[in-house]
């Protein structure tokens, strides 16, 4: 007698994905909002993105160019690379994702830091593989930690640099040290989503890594300084056999046009980036200034080289960081509460405008005078 048929059954390892949950956009009751909670750049795009885009609108109907050849080229000549070893994607994440695909097979181990991005662990489990999470120091990576945490299976190494979410970043010397202790048949992925919020070029030195070995990629996007969030695209410059390889698997459509268009018109506009820079660095001192001024109340503010901060909160209390997010929001303040990156004493506060930290600071001194 035949087997009954069953209903379709996904792989094993799809199980294990805790699936990503985004920053939160709405408060309930329709209050309105101040969204702090996605790391968003609050001034939004260059005005020539809107202008562009204004004189593009009658081309949707076309495909796009599916190799992004002319956005490759404008970030190749600002960033000194070879567009040819230049991918562009669905935002970074979707190269981040396909670099396991690539070179994982099942049961292999993928290092990231404990307290990072929630995309890494998602990655590598897509691909079958195991994600295994090294001990931070004082919420930065550990090198030592890193390499202590390799084992023989491992093919990918993960490094967010400024680090999302606890914003912080290693030198460009223990980035090189990273690498040296890498068996070369590990690739090591260094996310430079946050890079430009620092007045380097290569902050870090991931670009001229990428360029320079033969087992290193660095990924940037356009959702953060660029305030292209919305449209998603970023890219990704390696070794030629590596780009070679993500233009092998990528959509054969990643962007679609007005993401194309739009980004051009940013990466054109690098006088709004630096002005963007510049408040984000004076509103983030500010915020920095006015968390660590409540230090008496039990939080405080992990220094920062991204554009939001990370508030530690006591364990318990009217001031427990779930606490701070529930009184918050029924203010219409939206941050991100963190317990599924193994902080939930932790909110990490987008850097907004002048307007909205003041709002954001003045609830905070209410909260704390409460309790």
């Amino acid at each position: 007698m035949p087997e009954p048929l069953s209903a379709p059954r996904p792989n094993p390892w799809i199980a294990a994905i805790e699936a990503y949950v985004p920053g939160a956009s709405r408060a309930e009751g329709g209050v309105p909002v101040i969204k702090l909670s996605s790391n968003e750049n609050p001034h939004g795009a260059s005005p020539l993105v809107a202008e562009r885009l204004r004189a593009h609108a009658h081309d949707v109907h076309r495909y796009p160019d599916g190799s992004a050849t002319d956005l490759r080229r404008r970030i190749g000549f600002l960033h000194g690379l070879e567009p040819d070893r230049i991918v562009c994607g669905t935002g970074s994440d979707e190269i981040l994702q396909l670099l396991p695909l690539i070179y994982c097979g099942h049961g292999d181990t993928v290092v990231h830091v404990r307290h990072g991005f929630m995309v890494y662990p998602i990655a590598a489990r897509r691909a079958g593989a195991v994600p295994l999470a090294a001990p931070d120091r004082a919420f930065t990576a550990d090198v030592d930690s890193i390499l202590a945490t390799v084992r023989k299976d491992t093919r990918i190494v993960y490094l967010a640099n400024p680090n999302n979410p606890t914003g912080t970043m290693i030198p460009r010397a223990e980035v090189m040290r990273l690498h040296a202790g890498l068996r070369p048949d590990i690739l090591l992925v260094i996310d430079q989503a946050y890079a430009e919020y620092l007045p380097e070029p290569d902050p870090d030195g991931a670009l001229a890594l990428a360029r320079s070995a033969a087992n290193v990629v660095a990924t940037r996007t356009f959702s953060k300084i660029y305030g292209l969030g919305g449209l998603r695209v970023g890219w990704a410059t390696g070794p030629a056999p590596v780009i070679a390889e993500l233009n092998r698997i990528r959509a054969p459509f990643p962007i679609a046009s007005p993401g194309l268009v739009a980004a051009a018109a940013a990466i054109a506009d690098q006088d709004w980036v630096a002005r963007c820079r510049e408040a984000n660095a004076r509103e983030r001192a500010r915020l920095a200034a006015a968390i660590g001024a409540l230090g008496n109340h039990g939080l405080a503010a992990v220094p920062s080289a991204a554009n939001f901060v990370l508030m530690t909160c006591p364990e318990e209390g009217p001031l427990a960081a779930s606490a701070l997010h529930a009184a918050l929001a029924a203010r219409g303040i939206l941050v991100r509460w963190l317990p599924a990156q193994g902080l939930p004493h932790g909110l990490r506060i987008s850097v907004g405008t002048e307007d909205e930290n003041g709002r954001l600071i003045d609830a905070l001194h209410e909260l704390c005078a409460a309790a």
